[in-house]
C-alpha cells in the first residue's frame, strides 16, 4: 500500500460538504468526517469534508462505520459513467460495516453494539451514517470489520450471477473475467463449493500464481493472449458459464465461446474505463461493439444470456437478505472468505481508487475512516 497521501486530501483541510446529512444517534449535536464527491473526473474529485450529524429517523439505525468497500461501479461513477449515483455533490459508497450506535422509533430487530454490514445506493463512505434498518445485516461470528466490508456486493453479485442465473453443477466449467478482482476472487471460491468445477480465470501474467493457489485450473494473460483461442486449445466445445463484466466486443466472443445449454451473463462494462477521466473514444467504441442478438437466434443456438445488475435490486430486501444468509454460512463453515487486497485511509482515497483503476489488486480495496494504528505510529515516526 502506498504511504503517500491522496492528492484530494492534501489540498485543503475537511470543509463543509452540500448534501443530506446521514449522521449519527444521539441528538448531541456533532461533526463527522465524509469523503464527497465534488464533480466528475479524475482521483482529484473525492474529498474529505465534514458534515454534522442529527439522530436516526423512525425505521433507521446510526452507525458508526469502521471499513467501507470500493467497488468497480464506484469508478464509473467518478467519472459520470454510473447512472444511480446522484448528481455531485455527493458521498459515494455502496457498502460498509460498522456498530450500531442509536435506534430510530420502531425499530425492533436492532440493538446498540450490533455489528453489521450496510448495502446502500451511495452515501456510506462517511464515519457515521443512518440507514433503513432492513438495510442493515448482522455480521458473522469471527468476521473482522474489512472482510465484512468486502462481502456484500461481491459476493451477492458472484453468487446470483453463479447460482441463480447460472445454475452452476457439478463438472461444468467456468470462464471468469478480472478473475483476481473482488467479484472474481469471489466467484472462484464459490465454484470450489461445487464438485469438479474447472475454472478459466484472464487476469496479468504477475497474479496467476496467486489465481493457481486459489483455485483457477486455467489462468490466461488477456493483455499477451486471445483468451477465446487460449479456452478452446484446452476445451474446444467452449465453456458451460462466462461470467462478463466487460461489454462491448468481450460479450459477443463470450457468448461464442458458450458451449450448447451454456449461459452468459454480463453484468458490467469495464471497457468503458480507460483512464482517470471519461473518455469518448471507449464509450463509442463500447456501444458500438455492444452485443446484440433476438428470440429466434436464441433459440437456434441453445444459449442463455442474462443480464445482472445488483443496483436494480435495492428494494428486494428478502431476496437479498436471502442469499447473505447463505453466504453467511458459507464464511461460518470456511467454505469463503473476502481476500482483502489492501486497506486504505479516506485521506488516500485516491491512490486506493488508483490501486482498482490500474488493475494492481488481488482481492477487495478496502476504505477505512482513519489509518490503521500500525501506519499511524510510523508516520509518527
Amino acid at each position: 500500500m502506498s504511504a503517500e497521501p491522496a492528492p484530494a486530501a492534501a489540498a485543503a483541510p475537511p470543509e463543509p460538504a452540500p448534501g443530506p446529512e446521514p449522521p449519527a444517534g444521539g441528538d448531541e449535536a456533532a461533526a463527522h468526517r465524509a469523503l464527497v464527491l465534488t464533480g466528475f473526473g479524475g482521483y482529484e474529485k473525492l474529498k474529505v469534508q465534514s458534515r454534522s450529524s442529527s439522530g436516526p429517523g423512525p425505521g433507521e439505525v446510526s452507525v458508526r462505520v469502521h471499513a467501507c468497500g470500493l467497488n468497480f461501479a464506484d469508478l464509473l461513477a467518478r467519472q459520470g459513467l454510473y447512472d444511480r449515483l446522484p448528481p455531485p455533490p455527493v458521498c459515494p459508497g455502496m457498502e460498509c460495516a460498522g456498530v450500531v450506535r442509536a435506534l430510530g422509533d420502531g425499530v425492533r430487530d436492532r440493538q446498540v453494539g450490533d455489528k453489521v454490514m450496510v448495502l446502500a445506493k451511495s452515501g456510506l463512505w462517511q464515519e457515521v451514517v443512518n440507514v433503513p434498518a432492513r438495510q442493515t445485516f448482522l455480521m458473522p461470528a469471527g468476521m473482522s470489520f474489512e472482510e465484512a466490508a468486502a462481502l456484500p456486493v461481491n459476493y451477492i453479485t458472484a453468487y446470483m450471477i453463479l447460482f441463480d442465473f447460472g445454475n452452476l453443477r457439478p463438472n461444468q466449467s467456468v470462464l471468469i473475467h478480472m478473475a483476481a478482482g473482488g467479484v472474481g476472487t469471489a466467484a472462484i471460491q464459490l465454484c470450489k463449493t461445487v464438485e469438479n468445477v474447472t475454472i478459466f480465470g484472464t487476469a496479468s501474467a504477475s497474479k496467476h500464481d496467486a489465481l493457481r493457489s486459489s483455485g483457477v485450473a486455467h489462468p490466461i494473460d488477456y493483455r499477451t493472449m486471445d483468451y477465446a483461442e487460449e479456452v478452446r486449445k484446452i476445451s474446444p466445445k467452449g465453456v458451460d458459464i462466462v461470467l462478463d463484466p466487460l461489454g462491448g466486443s468481450d460479450t459477443s466472443k463470450a457468448f461464442n465461446l458458450l458451449k450448447p445449454m451454456g449461459k452468459l451473463i454480463t453484468y458490467g462494462v469495464a471497457n468503458l474505463l480507460t483512464g482517470q477521466k471519461k473518455s469518448l473514444v471507449a464509450m463509442a467504441k463500447t456501444w458500438w461493439n455492444q452485443f446484440s442478438i433476438n428470440a429466434l437466434q436464441l433459440l437456434h443456438h441453445s444459449k442463455a444470456v442474462c443480464g445482472y445488475d445488483l443496483g436494480s435490486m435495492d428494494e428486494e430486501f428478502e431476496l437479498i437478505g436471502r442469499v447473505l444468509s447463505k453466504l453467511d454460512n458459507l464464511y461460518s463453515q470456511g467454505k469463503i472468505k473476502p481476500k482483502i487486497d489492501s486497506v486504505w485511509p479516506f485521506d488516500q482515497v485516491a491512490d486506493a481508487m488508483r490501486q482498482m483503476q490500474e488493475k494492481k489488486n488481488v482481492g477487495k480495496v478496502i476504505l477505512v475512516p482513519e489509518a490503521p494504528k500500525e501506519e499511524s505510529k510510523k508516520e509518527e515516526n
